[in-house]
């Protein structure tokens, strides 16, 4: 399946000032995939070591910060001769063993004509153990679950991907059944690779469903086996997010994980979460100024799960309340439609997202973009009923001295007003990927 990060990893290969590659993201989003398919494709030679319980990798890295030698106990270990320049060396769950994190800094010092990749789904978590990380001596890029654009071209829909690719919403306003039908698809399958690749080939609704709640088990597995006594209180997060979401306001709210909850009984739990990549936190702000960042209330946030497939799933929901009719878009307060945009906006590189709300009022933005030099509102509709009086008051009353053009992501046509733009749900990435339609 194609994906849009392998051109990213084709210019990190060319690169003059490349560094070893360090790719973060969750279990499951297809880290490995890709890297081994970018290995076998790119490069005259390939060397993959597992990190997880292997005992020779951990001895080689502990006992040798000797580039060379490193180099070759690897090409002893694969059975492949490494060539610098032609060969990629992946090492996989690199969070298994500290040390050869710490020894990227010699790779990046000692021999940077060789490319290295490294990945693995707790890095974010990690513990190194007394060792350092390579500040300064390694590239980072982040791995999400498909986006809808990404779902098309596993579904073999080429020419719905060029219309959202081009900005073309002419035709898209002409097919936008089809796109409809797809992004309902999407709802139900969300993004993580195999999920997609099951559904792309076999349609089995069951089967999707059964793939899901293994990859749910499998963080379970991860909160058990890697976080000691805080498992239970991750647990209890993770497992009140789709009713977090299904409020009319989504702000978390820690009584709802457990009555008279504080911040301190959670922080702890809900830190993991993001660092694994397991959950999008949006915090609030209380100003639309760039820079965001400066007018954040770190007490108040969202909290969105990884993905919109895994959503349904933990939730529950009858895969025929998404894949028929309306009812994923009308129903759930927005939680679907909403978890969605987040998922499809947290793949852009630099474009920090909050969300607006204010202490008196019901006035609330759904979402509150930094792009580029501008700060744009963003109110989300599950449906075609759009009436947007928040987002209209926002911009054309509570902070009208900004001059800040609104965006309306809905099931409508794209529409330019004087105050406001509406876009197409299913543009979502491609529209705030450049910013031009503004």
């Amino acid at each position: 399946m194609k994906r849009t990060i392998y051109n990213k990893l084709i210019k990190w290969k060319l690169s003059k000032d490349r560094k070893p590659l360090m790719i973060y993201g969750a279990r499951q989003v297809g880290k490995t995939y890709i890297l081994k398919k970018f290995g076998e494709q790119e490069f005259d030679s390939f060397v993959y070591i597992n990190c997880f319980r292997n005992e020779s990798a951990k001895t080689l890295f502990a006992e040798s910060k000797n580039v060379s030698n490193i180099v070759l106990g690897l090409s002893a270990m694969s059975g492949v001769t490494i060539t610098p320049g032609k060969t990629l060396v992946f090492l996989d769950e690199i969070q298994e063993i500290p040390a050869a994190v710490s020894a990227l800094k010699y790779f990046c010092e000692d021999m940077p004509e060789l490319h290295v990749v490294v990945a693995g789904s707790l890095l974010g978590v990690m513990n190194l153990e007394g060792e350092s990380f390579p500040v300064g001596k390694v590239n980072i890029m982040h791995l999400y679950p498909m986006t809808f654009s990404e779902f098309l071209l596993a579904m073999d829909k080429k020419a719905l991907y060029d219309i959202l690719a081009s900005h073309d919403y002419a035709t898209a306003k002409i097919v936008a059944p089809l796109f409809k039908d797809m992004l309902r698809q999407y709802y139900f399958t969300g993004g993580m690779p195999e999920v997609v690749l099951s559904f792309s080939q076999k349609k089995d609704i069951n089967e999707v469903r059964a793939i899901q709640n293994e990859i749910i088990a499998s963080y379970m597995s991860d909160i058990s086996k890697h976080t000691g006594k805080e498992a239970q209180r991750i647990r209890m997060v993770w497992q009140s997010i789709p009713s977090q979401l299904a409020k009319e306001n989504k702000k978390f709210i820690y009584g709802a994980v457990r009555k008279g909850a504080r911040a301190a009984d959670f922080e702890i739990a809900i830190q993991w979460l993001i660092d694994t990549g397991l959950v999008y936190k949006v915090g609030r702000v209380k100003d639309a100024r760039i820079p965001l960042k400066f007018y954040e209330d770190p007490n108040v946030f969202k909290l969105y799960l990884v993905d919109i497939g895994l959503l349904g799933a933990l939730a529950i929901v009858p895969p025929d309340q998404i894949l028929i009719g309306d009812n994923v878009f009308k129903e759930y307060k927005g939680a679907f439609t909403e978890n969605y945009v987040i998922q499809q906006l947290s793949t852009i590189p630099n474009l920090p997202v909050y969300y607006y709300s204010k202490d008196n009022s019901t006035m609330e933005i759904d979402f509150i973009v930094q792009s580029g030099d501008q700060v744009l509102p963003v109110e989300v509709k599950a449906e075609e009923n759009t009436k947007a009086k928040s987002l209209r008051t926002f911009v054309t009353e509570e902070f009208s001295k900004y001059n800040l053009t609104g965006v309306r992501l809905s099931m409508k046509d794209y529409e330019r007003q004087s105050w406001m733009v509406n876009v197409p749900l299913y543009f979502t990435e491609t529209f705030f990927e450049t910013n031009d339609d503004l």
